[in-house]
């Protein structure tokens, strides 16, 4: 592993780059412990003060742990789909609030993949998922529920049915879109759209998927997007016409 001292970045970043690009060539495998701070220091001619900078960065991203005691030190992390799960959903949701992505372009890119759990959940869904999506409809049918509890219940919906779907790496990718596109899709749509037509697209989505037929649920998903849209539409139309 090395590093350039003449790079413009800074050298704890570099030193973090190179252990992480260790991980994940395999080069460092999981469980292996790492030099110490002090064998770092003087592999890459930095200070401890640096080296320990580095494995901050890299324990902030689950990818290394540390142990205290004899046996204790730096460790190669095995990193859980749970765990990166969160890091998907604030990343996804900052590129998206960060770089001016338009609500037509996140939405088709939510419901793209969205519409590619359909058939796979249509195929392995099991009960527990089946429950989760109908505690959802029914939750969002209650009388006097605040919109943050619809939208929060919107968010669980789609949830289950992703994770219907049984491939933990799917559902990782999707993180960003139901976790991190959906309510800020719901940020602007909630004020606007109609509590009865959701739920009605909801129960043909779940409908559907417990009768094992991915048509449907795709068909439902479709309507969903559109609504989604449309809904977004009406609300920018009516900001540009209240504004002097």
């Amino acid at each position: 592993m090395k590093i350039d001292p003449n790079a413009t970045s800074d050298l704890s970043a570099q030193i973090a780059k190179a252990i992480r690009d260790s991980i994940v060539e395999g080069r460092l495998i999981v469980d292996e412990r790492l030099p110490s701070e002090a064998e770092m220091a003087e592999q890459f001619k930095v200070s401890r003060a640096t080296v320990r900078e580095a494995l901050k960065r890299l324990a902030a991203q689950s990818l290394i742990r540390t142990q205290r005691g004899a046996f204790g030190g730096a460790f190669v992390n095995k990193l859980s789909f749970e765990e990166a799960y969160g890091q998907q959903v604030t990343t996804s949701t900052l590129l998206i609030s960060m770089n001016e992505v338009s609500f037509e372009t996140a939405c088709e890119a939510r419901y793209t993949l969205e519409r590619a759990c359909a058939p796979l959940a249509a195929q392995r869904r099991l009960p527990d998922h089946l429950a989760d999506m109908r505690a959802e409809i029914v939750r969002q049918g209650q009388p006097g529920l605040t919109d943050e509890r619809f939208c929060a219940s919107d968010v669980a919906f789609h949830r289950a049915l992703v994770n219907a779907a049984g491939n933990p790496v799917l559902a990782f990718q999707l993180a960003g879109a139901v976790e991190g596109m959906q309510p800020l899709m719901n940020m602007i749509t909630f004020t606007a759209r109609s509590r009865e037509r959701i739920i009605d697209l909801h129960t043909n989505i779940a409908d559907a998927i417990e009768a094992k037929s991915a048509a449907p649920a795709d068909e439902a998903l479709g309507e969903l997007a559109r609504y989604t849209v449309e809904l977004a539409q009406g609300v920018f139309d009516e900001r540009a016409k209240s504004r002097p």
